[in-house]
């Protein structure tokens, strides 16, 4: 069994969306916002992550304006509260340029920079590290039989390709942070088979990020509706931890951070 690094990373999710597939509308207004992140801060979050446009399966795109109206206050009232890092969940090149001006220090595309050709200039322009996520397909069409022959494979070597490519756009890898996409263009086979592998996706020398929380196939496998997800998503925070992952992005924080801490415990016993 892989030992626990001492160095994972809860990563809290707040989505100022309306249509998020787990909590669109919850974090809206400003006092709610400010309590949710008041909650993480006190349950020992390490990185905030802040989307203002929902990557969930047949989202509608808003406008760039439109997601800086939702993401900067939110970065903005972070900053006020607290010096710990923050990403912007975004694949728009304007909005993470906004957004790292604003006091981000780090960009999630879950595109992997391949939807906005403008987004490379802004990842070359600051140093801070760049999250890249595997998707098959696109947020309309990624969950319409979705298929691999060897999902693990074939993720990891996308990551090798978009490595190779960053690298010579000017980007080291050693900023890169890789994400292998649970629930974006994958059925519940194959997310179990990336959360079973984690290792061997550790095997490309990248610090790795799952983002596994309240997803469908654990509603799937459970029967569980989205709201009723935290628990399960805290048991596969575990597993995380255990299976040598670096970074978990999660709603929920403090039952994540329960269960890292007891991943910890019983491996020092």
């Amino acid at each position: 069994m892989t030992a626990v690094s001492r160095s994972i990373k809860v990563m809290g999710i707040l989505n100022c969306t309306p249509d998020s597939f787990s909590d669109g509308g919850r974090f809206v207004e400003p006092v709610t916002i400010r309590r949710q992140i008041e909650g993480m801060l006190t349950a020992g979050v390490n990185i905030f992550d802040v989307g203002g446009e929902s990557t969930r399966p047949f989202a509608e795109p808003v406008s760039v304006e439109e997601e800086l109206d939702r993401v900067l206050p939110v970065i903005r009232l972070i900053r006020e509260l607290s010096d710990l890092p923050v990403s912007i969940d975004t694949t728009k090149a304007a909005v993470a340029r906004a957004a790292l001006a604003a006091g981000a220090d780090m960009v999630n595309d879950v595109s992997a920079l391949r939807h906005d050709p403008d987004m490379v200039d802004v990842i070359r322009a600051y140093q801070g590290p760049v999250i890249i996520m595997h998707m098959q397909g696109t947020p309309d069409t990624m969950q319409i039989d979705p298929h691999y022959d060897d999902v693990v494979a074939e993720i990891s070597e996308f990551f090798r390709e978009r490595l190779r490519w960053l690298e010579e756009q000017g980007v080291a890898s050693s900023r890169v942070i890789i994400d292998p996409g649970i629930g974006f263009g994958k059925t519940v086979e194959h997310n179990l088979l990336i959360l079973k592998n984690i290792e061997a996706l550790k095997a490309l020398g990248r610090p790795l990020l799952i983002g596994h929380s309240r997803k469908a196939f654990i509603g799937r496998i459970l029967d569980l509706e989205v709201d009723q997800r935290d628990c399960a998503t805290a048991i596969l925070s575990f597993h995380c931890a255990v299976a040598g992952a670096d970074l978990i992005r999660v709603h929920d924080v403090a039952l994540s951070m329960q269960a890292v801490r007891l991943a910890h415990s019983l491996q020092s016993a």
